[in-house]
This record gives C-alpha cells, structure tokens and sequence, in this order.
C-alpha cells in the first residue's frame, strides 16, 4: 500500500485576503485542529512582518506536535534564512522554494526572466537544503509552462536538493485526462523525479480539482495540497474520504482520521468563514460588518459614538465615555476615525486606573523539544507575586502564569498583535480583551518585544478588573 500525503494550505492561502483574515489566536487553533486531524502538512503563511510573523511562526511550532509545518521562504538567500529562524523550532520543518515556471507568470506578472528563474530555483533550494534536511521546491503555474523549461526547472531543484517537488495547476485549466497525460510525461523525461516526493496543487477553477488530484494519485503522485474550503484547491473532505473508499482498488492510503473529519472540517469552516457571518470566541462578538466600514468624524456627537461602542461590545460609565469622547474629538478633528482607532482610543483611555499589579520581570523558554515556559514576576499592591506556566505558545504561557498569579480564570475574548514601527527595532502593539461576569475590558501594551507588549496589554486590562471589582458597592 502506497501512503498519500495531504499537505492543507488554508492558513497560507487564507493570508492573502485581508477582509477576512484570521486573528493571531484563530490561526493557532486552526494550526492545532489540523494537527489534531493527523494532516501531513500544514502549509503556513509567509514572513512579511518579519517581528509579528517570527512570533505567529513560533507559536504555531509550539502548537504542532505531528504535522509538518511547511513556509514559503521569499526569493533571497536572506528571506530563506529569516523563515528557517522562525520555523526551525517545529517538529517537523520544511522549507518551500515557491516560484513562477511559466512566461506569464515569470516575465509578466512577476518580472522574472526564464534564466534568472533557473539561478534562483538553484540559490535558494541550495540554501535552503544548508539549513533543513525537508526542502519543497513548487513549480508555479506548471500545466501551463514551456516543456523544456519545466524539465530543466524541476532537475534543477531536485540537483539542489529538493526532496519535494509541487506541480501547480494555478490556473485550474487541466482535464483528468490531461493530468494524467502531464504526470507520466514528467516521468518519462525526468528520471530523478521518481528519487523524490511529487505533489499536486491543482485550483478548482473548473471544479476539476479533485478528479485531477485523483488522476494525479493514479498516475504517481504521493502528495496532494487539500484546503477545507474548495476553490483555492481540492477540498480535504472530498480527497480524504476518496481515499479512504477506494484507495484498497488502487493500493493507496492515508493518515487523516476520518472519523473525526466532520467536526474538524465545521469547527475550521467556522473559524476562517467571513467574519460578518459568524461571532467569534476571538472578537467582541459583534458581526464585522456591522461597523466595517464606519468613519466617524468630529461631527459626530457623544450618542452617536456611544452607540457604536456599544455594537463594539464596551459598556462604558459615563465618566469614561466622557474620556473616550474628549480623546476622539482630538483625533476627529485631525483624521476620520474607524474601527481600530476606536478600539485603540477606549483600550488607552477608558478607566485607567490605579496598578493593583506591577510587571517586574518575565523569562520566556521555547524551544522543538519542550513546551513553551514563563515566569512571569509581578508585584501585587508591592508584595512580589510568581507564575510559571507552560503553553501552546509563549503567549499562551504567559497568559496561563498570569492566571496563576492572579488565582482566577479570564475569558479572552480578543487577542492582537501588530507591529506599529518598521525596521528591526519595531515597537509592537498588542490589544487584550478580557471578559468577566459579563463585561469586557480592554487593555493595550506597547513594546519592542511582542511578548512583553502582550504582557502589559493583558495586564492593563487585568488591572481594570481588579479595580472595579475592589469598588463594587
């Protein structure tokens, strides 16, 4: 019996939109649910915020104790050795050369010449081998590609030692038949081929995805990319399950627990559908698109902003509505005001309150061998107060030490990081939302170390808990 490997690319492809998507924390609970299915692969978004990424990356490693995890390295020597910084703590690390094997997609849609293609394909799989023993390289655009020039591209990156190799059906255009045709011609013309792993991500532009990807299986291929939403690529679900109920007749199989397929696919599904669809553990629970496109100005009056603070999900005493309100006003008269800064105004300016807990220090330890650990050291009303935790990630592990210390239990309601300056000293900003007996609390921290701007923005809003608490009547 001949395994498949399924390689799901929903986290890398659902990072091209920017409507819908996925916050920090649902990107590692979709990363944990695929592990938990048993997939192969999970292909993961890119580094483009190299301080923000670095740190998602890290966390996702954490997260993933079976699957593969499998990014993209960019088209410098520099951006493979930054993605291997930042994944080489997984379990399982790849690396994958992405690049165009087509004229349209090399000359016009990404400016490459066909000879400086073939120098690339060999730099960076080359590097990328120094660095990570599992090395992908994918043929963009390959159905669509001169012959001789995909020959030479794919004996190129298997030279440089690639140990997978992906052909892309971009376009969605291939017939089964013509896959079929396409797959054993490779084979006939590239004897190297068969010393390494062949993938197939075929588009579902024609909805030929998933009997491509069967032809494909047939015909020699022992790697299929899957999504769990259909279109970008075949659906998990479908190859999974085909699979599974004919792979006996062609002495094939696969890992995928199918027995828990069903509430895996719905509980992603749910996850990375459109925002204003669903109301999210992650958010305020508001529909997106009930504020998406609000811009507010200074003619707007206090009800008016009241309002839509309420849609945000904050219950705010008149004292502090009346801070937010002179705050917004500044703003407004400057610039319109959307949601973030909205959000950004309350989190700095609502109910700042005086410290019951101070941070003193913190030491974080991760690494591919052992769970994230914090030590967190806070002081409490001056007294030195101690959590050590460990985590799906050092966030995670932070926020649990936290706990500790605290001795009660919050509902995270929101969790973001962004970075709000460029280069290599880059201020991060971090954004906690924080819900007890039925109210939320924002609270912001700023930093240079992402986990640091995390731990200040979760204790500002902590600080905001205990003090409403000690002031109840």
């Amino acid at each position: 019996m001949k395994k498949i490997s399924l390689t799901d690319v929903t986290l890398r492809e659902s990072s091209k939109g920017q409507e819908n998507s996925l916050s920090f924390k649902e990107i590692i609970e979709t990363a944990k649910i695929l592990d938990k299915l048993d997939v192969d692969i999970i292909n993961i978004a890119p580094i483009i915020n190299e301080k923000v990424d670095t740190l998602l990356v890290r966390t996702i490693t954490s997260a993933v104790k079976n699957s593969v995890l499998s990014i993209p390295v960019g088209i410098t020597k520099e951006s493979v050795d930054i993605a291997w910084k930042a994944i080489n703590s997984a379990v399982k690390p790849r690396l994958s050369v992405e690049l165009p094997v087509s004229t349209v997609q090399m000359e016009f849609n990404s400016g490459l010449k066909a000879t400086n293609v073939i120098d690339l394909i060999d730099s960076l799989v080359s590097r990328s081998k120094e660095l990570c023993n599992d090395v992908d390289f994918s043929a963009l655009d390959a159905t669509r590609s001169e012959k001789d020039f995909l020959i030479n591209a794919l004996t190129t990156a298997i030279n440089a030692g690639a140990t997978t190799v992906t052909i892309c059906d971009t376009a969605g255009l291939l017939m089964p038949h013509e896959m079929d045709v396409f797959i054993n011609s490779l084979y006939e013309s590239i004897p190297s081929l068969k010393t390494v792993t062949l993938a197939v991500r075929c588009s579902d532009e024609l909805s030929m995805a998933t009997a491509c990807a069967a032809t494909a299986i047939r015909a020699g291929a022992t790697e299929i990319n899957v999504a769990i939403n259909s279109g970008i690529a075949p659906s998990i679900k479908e190859i999974a399950l085909l699979i599974k109920t004919r792979g006996d007749d062609g002495g094939y199989y696969s890992n995928i627990k199918t027995t828990n397929l069903h509430r895996s696919i719905n509980q992603i599904h749910w996850l990375t559908k459109s925002k204003g669809e669903k109301k999210s553990p992650f958010q305020t629970g508001i529909k997106n698109n009930q504020v998406k496109d609000v811009k507010l100005d200074a003619n707007d009056d206090m009800p008016t902003l009241e309002k839509f603070i309420k849609k945000l999900g904050y219950e705010l005493s008149a004292e502090d509505l009346a801070k937010v309100y002179e705050t917004f006003i500044r703003l407004a008269e400057k610039k319109s005001v959307g949601t973030k800064e909205l959000e950004a105004i309350i989190a700095s300016t609502a109910m700042q309150v005086p410290p019951t807990y101070k941070l003193v220090s913190f030491v974080i330890n991760s690494g591919n061998t052992i769970n994230a650990t914090a030590n967190i050291h806070f002081q409490k009303n001056g007294e030195d107060s101690f959590g050590l935790a460990t985590g799906d990630g050092p966030i995670d592990a932070s926020f649990f030490a936290i706990e500790q210390i605290t001795g009660q239990h919050y509902e995270l309601d929101d969790f973001q990081i962004q970075a709000v300056t460029e280069g290599r000293e880059a201020m991060g900003s971090a954004l906690v939302k924080l819900r007890y007996n039925g109210k939320l609390y924002s609270g912001n921290g700023i930093s240079t170390d992402i986990i640091g701007s995390s731990i200040l923005a979760y204790l500002n809003a902590l600080n905001k808990i205990v003090f409403e608490e000690s002031h109840k009547s």
